[in-house]
């Protein structure tokens, strides 16, 4: 019998697990996680809980309510990655380690981290300006507050600088005993604070590599990457590195640190960055933290009126001597001293076009991927590349140019569409709206989220102007706003219910100015204090939105606005009748090659007599049946030549109108398909004597559709 102190005891003031927490913490995970040392993925745990649902409820429960984390679900692989284009690998810096935890632990983790979350924002165990890793947040968050208070200090005349820092080792430097300190300080529940101790201690890890041992060795620092809960300790654990800054401001982004101050000169802001880097230094020591040397930058902001010389002035720190920089790389956000937005996209479209020619290789032109499938890795993969940035800062008008070029591209290798094929006919094709819409869409979600975040989590929404009324009329503190008020003039924010007025000599702070851009909405709405984001995090202190008004729809209505105006930009319907869509179009299901055919020949540039063409010269008569203009109509309804073909595919299709059957029909949409390869409709000339077999490959010939129910359920963007 173990002896009476550690025998565990129940807490009796935990609040028992619901099951619906087991359910929502499955939702969060993805089936092909890569699974940690028990080897058991995601999708066999999701198994479990659809044949069994209180058997892993049944397992959690308890550890719940006894405040712990069983040993058996703290071993972890570590999997050793060598990191590229390192000179030499003989030090262990040139590596990077993967950790991958047991699957089952990460359920209890997600749920624990739930709550811990809600209990650290109401007890202040979190700073204001801490963004990252925490519900509610994210670096758009940081980096609008970062432009906001740096045009607010040079709006009062003064002269801004900043330095970025970045914790040497982060979550590996976390000290449990002193977490735990930090927990009991601030009197949270004895059963969050006895489950953390136990998650962070007793752990053993495993490195994984060629000719490895693969023996567990015990850590006793750190929290485990990959952990849902470990970011947010380690948010906890690195608040007390922020102070109060006097007409400055500390910022920081998990593990990533902005200290911005302002003054008369750029040589005083020095002075200040390097008193307040030694008293953040001291506070990190007692935490056993440092900063990475390597990785610290210094910029000096300027406007583009400033006409005085660029400063050189450099800032001595620990030994080295860093100069200030014309580009800063912040969150994935590239600064210059002016904030000029135009080297960020250029950065951007220089990694989209890069990803774009590896994604290319998978679906050529006639074969490969089918267009659903492309549009896919296009609006996943390629459209977040391109427009990362885009809801915090705004292209000009050449930029925005090129990046559309780019997307034109990108529209274009989805449907197999010529290249003389219209700009607005490409994007309702390809399901793909145009970027100025979809950047435009993108950014008003971002400012919903700012104007609908509680204040009191958000550092972004706290520097408001006092006239928006949200639930909380709780603001950042007015030092600043009544600093810069003084060389304002005709700056100062106008009441949110007013419209901007449309003079260009007029500036705002991005802050004051964001509420002017959902005006539209929101007044629409006659909303007198705006909905919460997430509700969750403060449930005591607001109450439930009025219906219709909640959150989620003020967003879908910021959607059916995207819709309202890609409608508007559509071409007219005599030119083109088919109306734009979000969600890939049926005939997308088909394979590249006839799905191509089709793209084509609804946009108008394909190979049919009537089609507007480059050489005028060509009769628009059909050359098979010598009858009528060979137009899209006349090629696969009532071509004489055809019908043979057409007795034998096309029973069932009778008209190709937009509102026809045929393109909501997976089977009839097969049947075409088949009649286009048949008899080689809208095919270049010198390929109408070839046999329909030998078009295209073995992957491009076959007639198989996606099934047509997973369109229904495919995520709009």
């Amino acid at each position: 019998m173990p002896p009476i102190s550690f025998i565990l005891l129940p807490f009796r003031d935990c609040l028992p697990l619901a099951p619906d927490k087991v359910s929502r913490a499955l939702a969060r995970s993805f089936p092909s996680s890569a699974p940690g040392p028990d080897a058991i993925p995601n999708s066999v745990w999701k198994r479990v809980h659809r044949v069994a649902p209180h058997l892993i409820y049944d397992l959690l429960a308890p550890l719940v309510v006894y405040g712990s984390h069983p040993l058996k679900l703290k071993k972890a692989d570590g999997i050793v990655l060598d990191k590229p284009g390192k000179p030499s690998y003989e030090s262990p810096s040139s590596f990077r380690i993967i950790v991958l935890l047991q699957t089952f632990s990460k359920i209890l983790e997600r749920i624990m981290n739930s709550r811990l979350s809600c209990v650290a924002r109401a007890t202040g165990l979190l700073n204001l300006h801490q963004c990252g890793s925490l519900a509610g947040l994210s670096a758009s968050n940081a980096v609008t507050t970062l432009t906001h208070e740096v045009k607010t200090l040079q709006m009062a005349g003064k002269k801004v600088s900043t330095l970025f820092l970045d914790i040497k080792g982060g979550f590996d430097n976390v000290n449990p005993a002193t977490l735990c300190g930090m927990l009991r300080a601030k009197v949270v529940n004895p059963y969050l604070m006895s489950w953390t101790k136990s998650f962070l201690s007793g752990r053993s890890c495993r490195l994984l590599y060629q000719g490895s041992p693969k023996v567990f060795a015990p850590v006793a620092v750190g929290t485990p990457q990959g952990s849902p809960v470990s970011p947010l300790l380690f948010v906890i654990y690195v608040s007390r590195l922020h102070s109060e800054i006097p007409q400055g401001l500390s910022l920081s982004y998990v593990d990533d640190f902005g200290l911005t101050v302002s003054s008369a000169s750029y040589r005083r802001n020095i002075q200040i960055l390097q008193g307040q880097y030694a008293r953040l230094k001291a506070r990190g020591a007692r935490l056993g933290v440092g900063f990475s040397v390597p990785k610290t930058e210094l910029i000096h902001w300027r406007t583009n009126r400033d006409r005085s010389p660029i400063s050189r002035a450099t800032i001595h720190l620990d030994g080295s001597v860093f100069k200030p920089k014309s580009e800063v790389r912040w969150l994935g956000y590239w600064f210059t001293p002016s904030i000029s937005t135009s080297p960020h996209f250029v950065k951007r479209l220089a990694k989209a076009q890069a990803a774009f020619v590896a994604v290319k290789r998978l679906s050529p032109p006639g074969i490969g991927l089918p267009p659903f499938l492309c549009h896919r890795l296009a609006s996943s993969l390629l459209f977040p590349i391109l427009s990362y940035g885009a809801d915090t800062f705004v292209p000009t008008v050449h930029m925005t140019r090129k990046l559309s070029a780019f997307w034109h591209k990108v529209q274009r290798w989805t449907t197999n569409c010529f290249m003389s094929t219209p700009s607005d006919i490409l994007a309702i094709e390809a399901c793909l709206p145009p970027l100025d819409l979809l950047l435009t869409y993108k950014r008003r979600l971002a400012h919903l989220r700012v104007l609908c975040s509680p204040p009191e989590i958000n550092p972004a929404a706290v520097r408001l102007p006092p006239s928006v009324q949200t639930l909380s009329l709780h603001r950042h503190s007015p030092d600043l706003r009544a600093l810069s008020a003084k060389n304002a003039g005709s700056r100062l924010p106008l009441p949110w219910i007013q419209p901007r007025p449309p003079s260009k000599n007029r500036a705002y702070l991005p802050l004051d100015a964001l509420p002017h851009s959902m005006l539209f909405l929101l007044s629409s709405e006659g909303l007198n204090s705006l909905p919460v984001t997430s509700q969750h995090l403060l449930s005591d202190v607001y109450p439930e939105p009025p219906p219709g008004r909640s959150y989620p729809q003020l967003k879908l209505k910021c959607k059916n606005l995207l819709m309202e105006e890609w409608d508007k930009a559509a071409p007219d319907l005599a030119r083109y009748p088919y109306q734009p869509l979000l969600r890939p179009h049926p005939l997308m299901g088909l394979d590249r090659f006839s799905a191509g055919r089709l793209h084509q020949m609804r946009s108008g540039k394909r190979y049919l007599r009537a089609h507007p063409s480059w050489d005028n010269d060509i009769p628009t008569t059909c050359p098979r049946c010598q009858s009528a203009p060979e137009t899209f109509e006349h090629a696969i309804l009532h071509c004489s030549a055809k019908e043979p073909a057409r007795t034998r595919h096309l029973q069932g299709v009778l008209d190709i109108g937009p509102d026809a059957p045929v393109w909501s029909s997976a089977a009839l949409l097969g049947a075409l398909a088949r009649f286009i390869r048949s008899t080689a409709t809208a095919f270049p000339p010198g390929m109408f004597s070839r046999p329909s077999s030998s078009i295209g490959s073995a992957s491009s010939r076959s007639s198989n559709v996606v099934s047509f129910g997973y369109f229904m359920s495919s995520q709009e963007l």
